[in-house]
C-alpha cells in the first residue's frame, strides 16, 4: 500500500506528464476492511501512454467514464497485466482537517441575471410541456463557469476528499479529453456475487442542520417517479426484488429523498455482457425525465448545450481493482455512479454542471435557487 503523500506525488507527476489517470474514493459505506479510524481508502489508475481508450461492448476491465448521451462512446482506463499495463494504486487517506465549521459564511452568490433569465425560461417550457401531456418529468440543467483559485487540481481534490466522505469522489484526466472532478451522491449500478444495487434518489432540500424534514408532494411525486422507471427497467433481467421504503438521505449541504433496490440477477447477466442492463437504466428519470426517450429528446432540442459526462456515469467496470480477494466464479463485479455534482477544469475556469427535476407543480423561482444550492458544492472548494 502506497503512502498518502506519495500517492498524491504520483498523481501530481502524472498529471505534470499530460497523461491520462483517474483518483477516486468510494463513499463511506464503501471502505474497505483495511480503513481504520477516519481513514478512508483511496485508489489511483495511471496510465503509461497517452492512448485513448474507447469502450467497445461494456465487456471490457478497468475505470469507465461515460457520457451522458448513450449514442457517444465511454472511455476506458483499462486494468490489466504485462509490462504497459497501467499502474494501479492504494493509499489510506486520513481525514485531518475539521471542516464543520469552514467556509459557513461563504455565500451562495448568484451568476449573471442573463443566465438566471435563460434558466427560468427553460423550466417554463418545460411545465408547459408536461402540462400539455407530452412529459411526466424532464431534468433541466445549465453550464456555470466560475474562476479557479487554486492551480492545483491534486489540492482541490484532497479538499473534496476532507469535504465529501459520503460521497463518491473522483479526479479523471484525459490530456485528449480534458480534467473532470466531481463528488456525486448517486449510485447507477454495483453488481456483486451477482446482488445488484441501484438507488433512485430525487427531490431536493437545503440541509440546515436538521435532517427530518417534510416533503412536498411535488418532490414525492418526483421520487416515485424514478423509483417506478427503475424498478420496471429491470424487469425480467432480476429476480427477489426488494424495495426499501422512502428516506432522507443527506449528500453535502443538500437533502434528498432516497429508496434502495435490490435483486438478484437472473444466471445470464451475472457471467455475460452487463451492456443491457446500462441500456435499461441509463439515464435514470434522475438525470433524465420520463419517458425517458422524450425527456431526452427534449433536453436535447432545448438545453441549448453539450452535458458531456455530466449526468454519466463513472466507476469499475467489471473489476474490483487491485482487490485481494479474487472472484473465481467467473462473476464480474461493476461499481457505477451518476456524475453528478460535477465540473471539468480548463486553466483557470471551472465548469460546474447542475440541474433539477421539472414536473407539473415546478416553480421556476424555486428550481433556479436549487441549482444555485447544488452549484455550491464545488464552488466552495474552489474558495
Amino acid at each position: 500500500m502506497t503512502s498518502e503523500e506519495d500517492f498524491f506525488e504520483h498523481i501530481r507527476n502524472q498529471y505534470g506528464s499530460a497523461l491520462p489517470f483517474v483518483a477516486y474514493r468510494k463513499p463511506v459505506t464503501g471502505r474497505s476492511p483495511e480503513a481504520d479510524g477516519n481513514a478512508t481508502v483511496i485508489k489511483a489508475i495511471l496510465q503509461r501512454d497517452d492512448k485513448l481508450h474507447q469502450v467497445a461492448d461494456f465487456s471490457e476491465k478497468g475505470f469507465v467514464f461515460s457520457p451522458f448521451d448513450q449514442n457517444e462512446t465511454a472511455v476506458l482506463i483499462p486494468c490489466g497485466t504485462g509490462e504497459k499495463a497501467p499502474e494501479v494504486m492504494i493509499s489510506r487517506f486520513e481525514s485531518k482537517k475539521d471542516t464543520s465549521k469552514e467556509n459557513e459564511n461563504l455565500s451562495e452568490k448568484e451568476t449573471e441575471n442573463a443566465d438566471r433569465d435563460r434558466h427560468l425560461q427553460l423550466v417554463r417550457k418545460g411545465i408547459e410541456t408536461i402540462r400539455k401531456g407530452k412529459l411526466e418529468k424532464v431534468v433541466l440543467s445549465r453550464a456555470e463557469a466560475v474562476p479557479v483559485k487554486h492551480k492545483d487540481p491534486v489540492a482541490v481534490f484532497r479538499r473534496l476528499l476532507e469535504r465529501y466522505e459520503d460521497a463518491f469522489c473522483y479526479l479523471w484526466f484525459h490530456p485528449k479529453i480534458g480534467l473532470w472532478m466531481g463528488a456525486t451522491p448517486e449510485t447507477l449500478l454495483r453488481i456483486h456475487d451477482g446482488v445488484l444495487y441501484t438507488m433512485a434518489l430525487a427531490g431536493t432540500q437545503k440541509y440546515t442542520g436538521q435532517a427530518r424534514v417534510s416533503w412536498g408532494e411535488k418532490e414525492k411525486q418526483e421520487q416515485q417517479v424514478v423509483t417506478d422507471s427503475i424498478v420496471d427497467s429491470l424487469k425480467f433481467k432480476v429476480k427477489s426484488l426488494k424495495i426499501s421504503g422512502a428516506k432522507t438521505y443527506r449528500a453535502g449541504n443538500l437533502l434528498h429523498i432516497r429508496t434502495d433496490i435490490q435483486a438478484m440477477l437472473i444466471s445470464r447477466y451475472k457471467t455475460e455482457n452487463i451492456a443491457p442492463l446500462l441500456r435499461s437504466l441509463h439515464p435514470t428519470p434522475a438525470v433524465c425525465g420520463f419517458p425517458k426517450e422524450e425527456a431526452r429528446l427534449f433536453i436535447k432540442e432545448n438545453e441549448n448545450y453539450d452535458r458531456r459526462f455530466y449526468s454519466g456515469f463513472l466507476g469499475e467496470l467489471n473489476t474490483n481493482i487491485a482487490e485481494e480477494k479474487k472472484n473465481d466464479t467467473g462473476e464480474r463485479d461493476s461499481e457505477l455512479y451518476v456524475n453528478l455534482r460535477c465540473m471539468q477544469i480548463n486553466g483557470d475556469t471551472a465548469t460546474l454542471y447542475v440541474g433539477g427535476g421539472i414536473t407539473r407543480d415546478s416553480d421556476p423561482e424555486a428550481e433556479w435557487e436549487e441549482t444555485i444550492s447544488k452549484s455550491f458544492t464545488m464552488k466552495r472548494i474552489l474558495q
